[in-house]
This record gives C-alpha cells, structure tokens and sequence, in this order.
C-alpha cells in the first residue's frame, strides 16, 4: 500500500481573505503561499502521492461555473509543475455549503475515494487543513491529521504553515 499527503487548497495552499485576494475565481486570483512549491516537492520525495481535496461550495452556490475551478486546479499544478512538485490529483465538492453531501468536509468522502483509487493506506497518509472540517475530515478517514493555524484540539500537530509542516510530515512518516 502507498502513502499520501492530502492538502486542503484555500489557506494551505493558496492566500484567501488576504488584501490581494478575496476569493479565487480565476487562475489570476490564485497566489500560492510563501514556501508552498518548496514544501510540495520536499513531500513528493517521501510520498507516493500528494493529493488536494477541497470544498468549493462558490460553484453551487454560482459565484463560478465547474469549468472556471478546473481552469484554477489546472493553473496550480502547472505552476507547481514549474518548481518541480507535483500534485497528483485533486478532488472538490462544488456542493451549497448546508447540501448534505457526504463528500463536503468534514465528510470523508474525498480522501477515501482518492484512496481507494490509488490504492493508499490512509493510516499511514496524512490530512493537512487550516480549518476544524478539515481534521475531522481526515480523522473521519483514518488520517494523520496537521492543522495550520493556532489551536485545534483533535489534530496530531499544529504548524503556522505547510513550509514548517512538511518536515515533521516527513518524519512521522516513518512510524
């Protein structure tokens, strides 16, 4: 079985509620965060995968069409292309926020679906969020969980930023 590295996209990967950026609509809304590319590399050396699972409730809710979030997803693998880090696959749900789907976070759907795809052993992967759905999403899955941020109380560690996670992700990914 393999190993993966589940990354939330909006405050993780990219800036959101930032002064340059609102809500990314278009590719050129789409800002990474300093060390990201970096930090998406180093965990491609370690892991089999690395995969971004995220809710994008704008498209039911019709602030963007499905497309528009492809043509973002497709920007931000390119873009990470370019520094050599590879994200494999992403998932999303475009469900309203209160739709009840089970694939929304902090439903689990997302990570299992890839994981089942790919073959992963979610006990050996890790969820890495910036929000409490998030961890419980990857907790639900059977995830290690990492929360960017200040507090959580259900996550196995905390980190400012995916840049100071990715090493303490690699080291435990040894256990």
């Amino acid at each position: 079985m393999k190993k993966a590295v589940f990354l939330d996209r909006d405050g993780v990967i990219n800036e959101v509620l930032t002064s340059r950026v609102k809500f990314v609509n278009k590719p050129r809304d789409f800002y990474f965060l300093p060390g990201v590319p970096e930090a998406v590399k180093k965990l491609n050396e370690f892991f089999d995968y690395v995969f971004v699972v995220t809710n994008q409730g704008g498209v039911g809710l019709g602030f963007m069409k499905e497309a528009q979030l492809i043509k973002i997803h497709e920007h931000m693998i390119s873009e990470l292309k370019k520094s050599g880090a590879i994200v494999h696959d992403v998932a999303y749900c475009a469900h309203k926020p209160k739709a009840g789907c089970e694939c929304r976070k902090p439903g689990s759907k997302m990570i299992i679906d890839l994981g089942k795809r790919y073959e992963i052993d979610l006990s050996k992967s890790f969820m890495v969020g910036d929000t409490d759905t998030d961890i419980q999403a990857g907790k639900k899955a059977g995830t290690k969980t990492v929360f960017l941020g200040e507090i959580d109380p259900i996550a196995d560690a905390i980190f400012p930023d995916l840049a100071t996670a990715a090493d303490w992700i690699i080291e435990n990914s040894r256990n």
